[in-house]
C-alpha cells in the first residue's frame, strides 16, 4: 500500500496545486522547467515526421537493414529540421517531433516538410537502391504540421523525466501523419496555410502546391501536398 499511497499523494498534488506559468521566448529544455505544476506557455508550430510502413519493414526485412533505414531517415529529417530553424523535442521510434517559433515558424515548418519529401526520394531511397539493388523496399514517410498555443510541462519522476507538450497543435500534427493519400505526404492545418509565405505555397512557375481537404473527424480544413523542394 505504500506505493499506492505515494501515487495518490502525487496525483492529489497535481490536481490541487495551482499552476505557475511563464511566457516562453525559446523552446525550453528539460532543465528549464522544474517538476510540479510549472509550465512555459508559447506560440509554436509543431511538426511530426513519421517513417511509414515501418512495421512491415521490421516484420519482413533483416534487422540490420531496418536499422539502417531508421538511421538514414532520422539523420536526414533531423538535419533538415535544424537547417530550417526547428528544435527537435522528442523521438518516438521512427517518429520525430519538432517545434518552430518566431515570425516565420509556419513557413519554416512547411519548407521542412517539402525538403524531407525530396530528401527521402532523392537521397535516402537513391542510396538505398545503390547499396541493395536486389531489395525492392523503398522508404515512405509523412509529415503533419499544426500551429497554436502550447503548454510545456515536465512529467515523470526525479531522475527520469521529460517534457510534455500540451495543446491542439501537438495532437493534430501527430494525427495528420496518418492521413497519407498516395504521393500526398505533407499535411498542414488551415491556420498554418493561411499565414505561411508564398514561397512554400506556390512553385517557381506559380502552381499551387497544396490541395485543400476537409478533415471530417475533426470538422476542419487541412491542406496536403505531393510536392518536394530540393536542398
Amino acid at each position: 500500500m505504500a506505493l499506492a499511497d505515494d501515487i495518490r499523494e502525487e496525483v492529489q498534488g497535481i490536481f490541487k496545486n495551482s499552476w505557475v506559468k511563464r511566457d516562453g521566448q525559446k523552446v525550453p529544455d528539460t532543465d528549464d522547467i522544474p517538476l510540479g505544476n510549472n509550465t512555459v506557455v508559447l506560440d509554436g508550430t509543431v511538426l511530426y515526421a513519421d517513417l511509414a510502413e515501418s512495421t512491415n519493414m521490421v516484420n519482413f526485412q533483416k534487422d540490420h537493414f531496418a536499422a539502417e533505414v531508421y538511421k538514414a531517415y532520422l539523420a536526414a529529417v533531423c538535419k533538415i529540421i535544424r537547417d530550417n530553424s526547428g528544435e527537435i523535442t522528442a523521438f518516438d521510434g521512427d517518429r520525430v517531433m519538432a517545434v518552430y517559433i518566431g515570425d516565420y515558424k509556419n513557413t519554416n515548418a512547411a519548407k521542412t516538410a517539402l525538403n524531407i519529401n525530396w530528401a527521402v526520394q532523392k537521397i535516402v531511397n537513391d542510396e538505398l537502391q545503390k547499396q541493395y539493388p536486389d531489395n525492392s523496399f523503398r522508404a515512405q514517410q509523412a509529415v503533419g504540421i499544426d500551429t497554436g498555443k502550447l503548454w510545456v510541462a515536465k512529467t515523470g519522476v526525479r531522475g527520469s523525466n521529460d517534457l510534455v507538450w500540451v495543446g491542439r497543435a501537438a495532437n493534430y500534427a501527430a494525427k495528420l501523419c496518418s492521413l497519407r493519400d498516395g504521393a500526398k505526404v505533407s499535411w498542414i492545418t488551415e491556420p498554418v496555410f493561411n499565414v505561411m509565405k508564398d514561397s512554400v505555397k506556390f512553385s517557381s512557375d506559380g502552381q499551387q502546391m497544396w490541395e485543400k481537404r476537409y478533415w471530417e473527424k475533426y470538422s476542419c480544413s487541412v491542406y496536403c501536398s505531393s510536392w518536394w523542394r530540393g536542398l
